[in-house]
C-alpha cells in the first residue's frame, strides 16, 4: 500500500486534511502562548467555521477517491478517519458541552 494519493481527488482530500490539522494546531499554539483564549472574542468560532467544513469536504473527496477512483493509499484512509472523527464531534458536541 502506497503512502501518497494517486488521484486528484485523493490529493485534494489530503491537502484539505493537512490544512485542517495546521489550522487547529495554530490555534492551539496561540492559546498556549496566551495570545488568544477560548473565552475572549470569537477566535475559536472562526477557526472551527473554517476548519470543520474543510475537513468534511476532505472526507467526502477521500470517500469518492476510494469508491470511484480506487485510490487505496494510507493518507486517503487517514483523511477518512479524521473526517469521521470531525463528523462525530459535531454530532455529539451538543450532548456533552453546554455553551
Amino acid at each position: 500500500m502506497k503512502m501518497l494519493p494517486e488521484t486528484q481527488l485523493g490529493k485534494w482530500s489530503v491537502g484539505l486534511t493537512i490544512f485542517f490539522i495546521l489550522l487547529i494546531a495554530a490555534f492551539i499554539i496561540l492559546v498556549l502562548l496566551g495570545i488568544v483564549t477560548f473565552d475572549d472574542g470569537h477566535w475559536w468560532d472562526a477557526t472551527v467555521g473554517i476548519a470543520f467544513p474543510a475537513e468534511i469536504i476532505a472526507f467526502l473527496l477521500a470517500f469518492m477517491a476510494v469508491k470511484k477512483k480506487k485510490d487505496q493509499t494510507i493518507l486517503v484512509y487517514v483523511s477518512i478517519f479524521i473526517g469521521i472523527c470531525v463528523i462525530l464531534f459535531i454530532l455529539f458536541h451538543s450532548l456533552f458541552i453546554n455553551d
